[in-house]
């Protein structure tokens, strides 16, 4: 917000593009965009996403965030919309060294080099530590009037955004579920047990207790009413199979793309488990597949002895 105000001052116009995957949404680039009236582009970049995310030149960092070649592909992506809709530049709110990874002058010349637009990426909040870029030189934008921020400290960010009248901004987190520990260890099990995936399977892995039964079944238990909903939300009933304790409260559980008898069987089990049912009778827990309903009736399964299952 910063950066576009900054340069929307300059009597420049701008506009803005917000990427998205399962992995992180544009809510705070829609709220920004209410906020502000600078008009916004929201791509959805799943299929592309997934080839770089799968083998990044760079590596990942702590967890599987992949964040210099991805800023590298949004920049990219950016810079073919840049050409194609006939704007002159490109800009970024990023900040020198707010990042200590991803953000330093090494970082930022590699995002630049490989985005392939090299010298059109502008960051005007660190303009003025970093190299002049095209623009700049062109007489397209003043150098004078961007900013030499550097550092961690939001102090001078906030103070801009009080002059401009921003008054709800996003804080610091990026809100990627890639440089989550929990949502990482599911998606690298995914790449490992599965070739190919939809962005619902992607989605399904936020939400619930993830268990796997053996190398082709997991399961998926909801821990509460809103991992219930969204776990039905993003199955598909075409191939998935949902099951649930009958007369009792519990969770729904979810194996994607289905299972063998006995993997149905010990799935029912430790629904019931996670269940109010009681725990000296018999249990019936309902399935529900491609194939039809059945029930069927399991003792069961204390959730403590399936910790080792837990992705």
């Amino acid at each position: 917000m910063l950066s576009a105000l900054g340069l929307r001052n300059q009597g420049i116009e701008v506009q803005w593009v917000s990427f998205e995957t399962p992995f992180f949404s544009s809510e705070k680039a829609r709220l920004a965009s209410d906020t502000t009236g600078i008009p916004l582009t929201v791509k959805n970049i799943t299929q592309v996403y997934l080839k770089m995310l799968k083998d990044p030149h760079c590596g990942y960092g702590k967890n599987m965030n992949p964040c210099m070649d991805c800023h590298a592909l949004m920049f990219r992506l950016a810079g073919t919309m840049m050409r194609a809709d006939g704007f002159d530049f490109l800009f970024s709110g990023e900040v020198l060294g707010q990042r200590p990874m991803s953000q330093n002058k090494q970082s930022l010349r590699y995002v630049e080099k490989q985005s392939g637009y090299d010298g059109y990426i502008l960051r005007p909040l660190s303009a003025k530590r970093l190299p002049e870029t095209i623009p700049e030189k062109e007489g397209m934008v003043n150098r004078e009037l961007l900013l030499d921020i550097s550092g961690r400290s939001r102090k001078v960010q906030i103070k801009l955004a009080k002059k401009f009248g921003i008054k709800d901004y996003p804080s610091p987190a990026g809100g990627c579920l890639l440089t989550d520990k929990v949502y990482s260890g599911r998606l690298k099990d995914l790449f490992e047990h599965q070739k190919t995936y939809t962005e619902a399977e992607l989605y399904l892995l936020g939400h619930g207790r993830h268990l796997r039964l053996d190398e082709h079944t997991k399961i998926i238990v909801g821990r509460t009413q809103q991992d219930n909903a969204n776990i039905i939300k993003y199955h598909n009933p075409k191939v998935d199979t949902v099951i649930k304790v009958k007369n009792y409260p519990g969770p729904i559980v979810l194996m994607p793309r289905g299972g063998k008898k006995e993997s149905l069987i010990l799935a029912a089990s430790i629904c019931a488990g996670y269940s109010k049912a009681s725990d000296l009778a018999p249990v019936e827990v309902q399935a529900v597949s491609p194939l039809g309903r059945e029930t069927i009736k399991v003792l069961k399964i204390p959730p403590q002895e399936v910790k080792h299952l837990l992705i």
